[in-house]
């Protein structure tokens, strides 16, 4: 019997539009799977369409609180992939909704048709935590291994790249703000990870270097505290502010008031994030469970992030030319 090659493969990624979702497309469409993207407005995906050949990548419409939808989306599949995940409530969109009860109907359509399932999640998920994103992210690993016992669990740390939302906002908050605050006085500590390698990552365990049932915690080569990373967005960008420490209660205070902004810059629910550092875990390295596990060298925030902070310079692209 012929073995199947990659193009024979095809993967379902719900939230393929996303930041992270573009780089764990790329990384399939270079190893040729067929890729069917499903999200709710397909027509606001089509920049995804030139990273693969004619005809590999396919949209569909589907939302996760609309079980049919995901079912149909997922029909067919091999390999079924959720990268959905929201930073803050608005509406509709609540953390159990989306993280919990989309990744228990994201499984069980999985297992419905017999896909496997890998299903990216977030280090610091717990669901003894204070903050109702990490307990909706636990209780969402725990309903799609019940569904799923094989499922592959990949947690990222701060996920890095050019359309993130963690150095481009402090970068642009830099340029017209005289001072960035350090909630908690900026202690606790972040190993960022660059979007590519989670993709990698996340194609390597699809391409089976991944173990059934298994929780990999991806993270990048540095471990630094939030005022480290901040020191380093200023001096990425040249320019010098003052980096003022806010007590955890004060700043709650105040994004109980910015969360009811279109886009808040922090909620109330942010904040209890804040306090519990973000750093892939001793059992997980031990075990092997890591990027350099799955034999990734990851890259760093300094070889990455300059080649896109740029433009929040005073001359932009123009800083250090002579004429």
């Amino acid at each position: 019997m012929a073995l199947k090659s990659n193009f024979d493969t095809l993967v379902t990624v719900f939230g393929g539009s996303g930041f992270l979702g573009r780089h764990v497309v790329r990384a399939l469409a270079i190893r040729q799977y067929r890729i069917r993207v499903a999200v709710r407005r397909p027509e606001l995906a089509g920049h995804l369409k030139p990273l693969g050949g004619v005809g590999q990548i396919e949209t569909v419409q589907a939302n996760l609180r609309f079980p049919p939808s995901v079912e149909a989306a997922a029909r067919d599949a091999d390999v079924v992939i959720n990268l959905v995940g929201i930073l803050f409530e608005r509406g509709r969109q609540r953390f159990d909704a989306v993280q919990a009860q989309g990744a228990e109907a994201v499984a069980r359509a999985a297992g419905a048709g017999g896909a496997r399932l890998i299903h990216v999640s977030a280090i610091g998920a717990d669901e003894t935590s204070t903050s109702r994103y990490a307990r909706s992210k636990a209780a969402g690993e725990r309903l799609a291994l019940a569904v799923q016992p094989g499922a592959i669990i990949i947690r990222p740390s701060i996920v890095f790249g050019p359309e993130d939302d963690f150095f481009n906002r402090f970068a642009a908050l830099a340029r017209i703000a005289p001072a960035l605050p350090l909630p908690g006085g900026g202690h606790t500590r972040f190993q960022p990870v660059f979007a590519g390698d989670v993709g990698e990552a996340i194609a390597k365990a699809l391409g089976g270097e991944g173990k059934p049932g298994a929780t990999y915690e991806l993270g990048g080569p540095d471990v630094r505290t939030f005022k480290e990373l901040m020191e380093f967005t200023l001096a990425t960008i040249e320019r010098r502010r003052l980096l003022v420490p806010v007590p955890f209660a004060l700043l709650k205070l105040q994004a109980a008031f910015l969360q009811f902004l279109p886009k808040p810059p922090i909620t109330p629910d942010q904040v209890e994030l804040l306090k519990s550092d973000n750093v892939v875990s001793a059992a997980a390295r031990e075990q092997g469970r890591t990027l350099e596990g799955l034999g990734i060298i990851p890259n760093s925030v300094a070889s990455v992030v300059p080649d896109y902070l740029w433009r929040f310079r005073k001359t932009g692209q123009f800083r250090g030319r002579t004429v």
